[in-house]
């Protein structure tokens, strides 16, 4: 056995046990680090051949491993936009150089522009609502946009679709050319026009603004309707037709006009497809298109049914939601809701072997495995949890454990290597 062995070995035990104590204090200086994984020192021996009569010592090596799939405890809090994940997933986070990364640190706060940051200063990415109800894209980060939510400043959108139902009497007067006197349409702008009846609809322009839209549903024979659209500020209160003066002069021009066709038998809509088309370019250029699928003729009265339509009036954002499925919505100063983004989450198939990053932050690898992304609640990934922050899952008891057991092999350690240089001593002294 070589004294010089057995220095080198001691020696190693010591580096070891440096780099145990490295990884404790790390866990134990982030403790209270929200969404911080805890690092551990594994060990390993290196051995040397050895001979019947005689020893070679080896050594040990150490491998620093990460407990990232390990979940933390759930720390409610009082703010909407901080999140924890329960389960499996990562949220993921932009950098400042646009860099994609994965993180379970969610103390999300809104920065001056409007972005949701974590501490570590990195933006929470979704996919966004804008062009309709976005789907994941499976194997990587394209698709996905920070999110951003607009503070201060007052936001509108105009209406684009929308749906209009009701029930039209089967027994209503027919008007028109089939009349008995002949009368004319709401189609054609005439003073004397007649109708069966009549509802409204509000929508919404381009600056936010309220527009009433008059429907006027006529029907022209048996188990036939005319609807005929007007914008309700163009007409001018008197008698007749209220889109035309008492010259017969037009006052504004419908907007559209449709005719629908029903069963005779059922009552039902046969005419397909069932929408009429709203083009009002009194603000701005402006097209909505209203499904009125769900019309009916059966023998009662002119009943309105179910009628939605998209779009926002002029408000500011009051609040922030996010639900567990991960759509964040915001709430405006009218209590309307809209959903603005889709928060998805990412996993590996390794998540202990992702690259750790500043900020809490990994980044996948070859030993991790390519990253697939999923939205929350679907498949093996897990759900979002609003109003709360993953805590470290360092336990501190267990760390001053270590923390002790590595001193006492650190100092054992040091002896050995103390013992090898005293017996050197005894070798040089041999030669004085």
């Amino acid at each position: 056995m070589s004294i010089f062995g057995t220095m080198k070995t001691a020696v190693a035990g010591m580096n070891a046990q440096a780099n145990r104590l490295g990884t404790v204090g790390d866990n134990i200086a982030n403790s209270s680090t929200v969404g911080y994984k805890r690092a551990s020192t594994e060990f390993s021996s290196l051995v040397l051949p050895s001979g019947s009569s005689s020893y070679q010592s080896g050594g040990v090596t150490t491998n620093v491993r990460y407990s990232i799939s390990e979940q933390g405890n759930l720390a409610y809090t009082t703010s909407a936009t901080d999140l924890a994940i329960q389960g499996n997933g990562f949220f993921v986070v932009q950098s400042a150089n646009e860099q994609a990364y994965m993180t379970r640190a969610g103390a999300f706060q809104k920065d001056s522009e409007g972005y949701l940051v974590n501490s570590a200063g990195y933006k929470l990415m979704g996919y966004s609502f804008a062009a309709g109800a976005p789907a994941a894209v499976v194997n990587g980060f394209d698709g996905l946009v920070p999110i951003q939510i607009g503070q201060g400043g007052l936001t509108a959108k105009a209406s684009a679709n929308g749906s209009f139902g009701a029930n039209l009497n089967a027994d209503a007067a027919v008007q028109g050319p089939l009349a008995t006197p002949v009368t004319t349409l709401p189609s054609s702008n005439d003073p004397l026009a007649k109708y069966s009846d009549k509802s409204s609809l509000t929508a919404y322009d381009s600056l936010g603004r309220e527009v009433l839209y008059d429907f006027y549903y006529t029907k022209t024979d048996a188990n036939q309707w005319e609807v005929t659209v007007y914008r309700q500020d163009q007409a001018t209160p008197g008698t007749g037709f209220p889109y035309v003066d008492s010259t017969g002069t037009p006052l504004a021009a419908p907007l559209d006009t449709v005719t629908l066709t029903f069963d005779p038998a059922t009552g039902k809509l046969t005419t397909t497809p069932a929408s009429i088309t709203i083009t009002d370019n009194t603000t701005s250029p402006q097209t909505i298109e209203i499904d009125l699928s769900t019309m009916t003729q059966f023998g009662a009265k002119f009943t309105p049914g179910k009628a939605s339509i998209d779009g926002k009036a002029a408000n500011a954002i009051k609040d922030v939601e996010i639900d567990k499925d991960g759509t964040v919505y915001a709430i405006y100063d009218d209590s309307s809701v809209e959903a603005l983004y889709r928060i998805p989450l990412a996993t590996v198939a390794s998540p202990d072997k992702l690259t750790i990053e500043t900020g809490n932050a990994y980044s996948p690898g070859a030993e991790s495995g390519v990253v697939i992304i999923g939205f929350p609640n679907a498949g093996n990934f897990g759900q979002i949890v609003d109003n709360a922050v993953e805590e470290s899952n360092v336990d501190l008891a267990g760390e001053l454990t270590s923390m002790i057991e590595a001193q006492r092999s650190y100092t054992a350690n040091s002896k050995v290597f103390q013992t090898g240089a005293d017996i050197m001593d005894v070798l040089i002294n041999l030669k004085r």
